[in-house]
């Protein structure tokens, strides 16, 4: 799979559809905007709707809730993980990245723009609170999105 850097400071949820899409940063943000998603919304932090109707858009299918972190060996082929976990107010925020086992082997995809290798193995470093499970791609990952009907 190959990494998608975010290209605004609260882009990571975009980047994390577009890895699993295989599509472009920027397409995905179009999309998000045409209904109603926008980066700079702080909801984006704390509330896992707005990926999930990202990901559904592409018809990417993952669990209903999010699962507890207990373990890298515990964790699915293929994950969302919530990193960087702090509390502002009484509300949490994260950092989306992406989990993946490519040909056996445990990596994490991080969208950050400011690391110097987004295929990240320092597992101690991230410390993630739970996940979302990717139950699989399409067959046909990215290259159809789901049809809507047309806004008159």
């Amino acid at each position: 799979m190959e990494v998608v850097i975010q290209e605004e400071p609260t882009g990571c949820g975009f980047a994390n559809v577009a890895m699993l899409a295989k599509r472009r940063y920027a397409e995905v943000k179009a999309l998000a905007n045409s209904i109603g998603i926008f980066a700079a919304d702080p909801r984006l932090y704390s509330d896992t709707t707005y990926v999930r109707r990202l990901l559904a858009e592409y018809g990417i299918r993952v669990s209903e809730q999010e699962t507890p972190f207990t373990s890298w060996e515990s964790l699915p082929e293929r994950a969302l993980l919530s990193i960087k976990y702090p509390v502002e107010d009484g509300q949490p925020f994260w950092h989306w990245v992406v989990f993946v086992r490519e040909s056996g082997t445990p990596v994490v995809l991080d969208p950050a723009k400011y690391l110097s290798n987004n295929r990240r193995t320092d597992y101690k470093k991230m410390q993630p609170r739970w996940f979302i499970e990717v139950f699989g791609l399409p067959s046909k990952a990215g290259t159809e999105r789901k049809k809507r009907p047309p806004v008159l």
